[in-house]
């Protein structure tokens, strides 16, 4: 996954190369190995060594693709992957048939947190037909062709889970 600090003209790749146990990682950034032990890690936050030294990092607010940190006293934005609305979108939706061809699926697990269209409403391949949220991510379902808004799946507020039907889009 690519992560670029906001106000950081380049970017940097991290990955994790290998699981020692115990909460113990060797992870890469870019071409350089590191060592990192995770101390404590919860909803608000993480307290980690890496290379023999101790960091704390909060989390503020996370959306799509930013996520809002302090590390260390220090606030990043950190833009975990650009086009993150379009892989979501690669993969939502039907791949064959004609119930594929209607259903607007869901890809990941989560929380209808808006629906941005209603029954009879004309869309265009890529518009906006709900947002959930997962993981305290939101995350933009689109519309995988162009028609009218046959019937809606979902309720705000509902759950749904990965692979179900959102909207039928005829």
């Amino acid at each position: 996954m690519n992560y670029k600090i906001q106000d950081i003209e380049k970017s940097f790749e991290g990955k994790i190369v290998e699981n020692l146990g115990n909460n113990d990682y060797v992870i890469k950034i870019n071409d350089n190995e590191h060592k990192l032990k995770i101390i404590t890690m919860n909803s608000k936050g993480i307290e980690f060594i890496l290379d023999q030294k101790y960091h704390k990092a909060k989390y503020l607010e996370q959306s799509t693709n930013e996520m809002n940190i302090v590390i260390d006293n220090v606030p990043i934005i950190i833009n975990r992957n650009t086009h993150f609305d379009e892989v979501v979108y690669k993969i939502t939706g039907g791949t064959g048939g004609v119930d594929a061809q209607l259903a607007l699926k869901s890809q990941i697990p989560g929380k209808v947190v808006s629906i941005s269209v209603s029954e009879g409403d004309s869309v265009k391949k890529g518009d906006v037909v709900c947002t959930l949220e997962s993981m305290k991510m939101q995350v933009a379902i689109k519309s995988h062709k162009d028609g009218v808004v046959k019937t809606i799946k979902v309720k705000e507020t509902g759950t749904v889970a990965k692979g179900d039907v959102v909207a039928e889009i005829e």
